[in-house]
């Protein structure tokens, strides 16, 4: 009964970081609610390799997971950057804040329709576009205008809708012998975060913006291909 429900826990596990992330972009601390934003990512990444190594999946594990995506990787990281930024920018900041989640709602119903191709998500996923603007707002304070992390905001929020293809880790093959790791990994990385709060989710972001550049690279290379096979065969022979 336990190893069934073992998934849906850890879902849930991601569900109550979101909320503490809230908790903490609204009491001043969002550096820290960053800090959860990416253990909830490690959960959110746990809970499909559980379910499906113990076959457990089911419709309502996966509306679930959707549920708490909404609220850790959209409602959450939109707090982060309000409570960090946005807040200056009067009603037009609710606006943006309000884009954010809104596009990651959109970008989980059409993945519960339509889950795309095998092995590519169509549109980035909110868990990435989540983690990236929530360690995004820690650089704020090191660039000349919060009109950048704006614009940033914005792109993220456009290409959780976008029909840009990404490649999809979550079901890459793992053995069973090797799943204890995953909570290890996320009680070693939860004490590098309370060492290094400053430090640690400045370095998560760099490998998630490369993930979410990679699928826009990606997109420019293969239509600029295209565009020259057509004019090839265009051409007169």
């Amino acid at each position: 009964m336990f190893a069934r429900a073992l998934p849906s826990i850890l879902t849930i596990g991601n569900l109550f970081l979101g909320i503490v992330a809230m908790i903490l972009s609204v009491q001043g601390e969002w550096r820290y609610g960053a800090i959860m934003v990416i253990i909830g990512m490690l959960l959110d990444g746990l809970d499909g390799r559980v379910a499906r190594m113990l076959n457990a999946q089911s419709e309502f594990g996966k509306e679930l997971d959707s549920l708490s995506d909404i609220i850790s990787f959209g409602v959450a990281p939109a707090l982060i950057m309000y409570t960090s930024i946005l807040h200056t920018y009067g009603i037009a900041g609710w606006l943006i804040t309000a884009i954010f989640p809104i596009c990651g709602a959109i970008r989980l119903a059409r993945f519960n329709v339509h889950p795309g191709i095998p092995g590519y998500f169509i549109g980035l996923p909110i868990t990435a576009a989540g983690g990236v603007l929530a360690t995004m707002s820690l650089y704020s304070d090191m660039v000349s205008s919060s009109l950048f992390m704006v614009i940033g905001m914005l792109f993220l929020a456009f290409l959780m809708v976008s029909q840009i293809k990404y490649p999809n880790f979550k079901k890459a093959g793992i053995p069973k012998s090797a799943y204890w790791i995953g909570p290890l990994l996320i009680i070693i990385l939860g004490w590098i975060a309370v060492q290094y709060p400053d430090a640690f989710p400045k370095v998560i972001f760099i490998p998630l913006a490369l993930y979410a550049f990679y699928g826009v690279k990606r997109s420019v290379t293969r239509r600029r291909q295209e565009g020259e096979e057509t004019v090839e065969e265009l051409k007169p022979r």
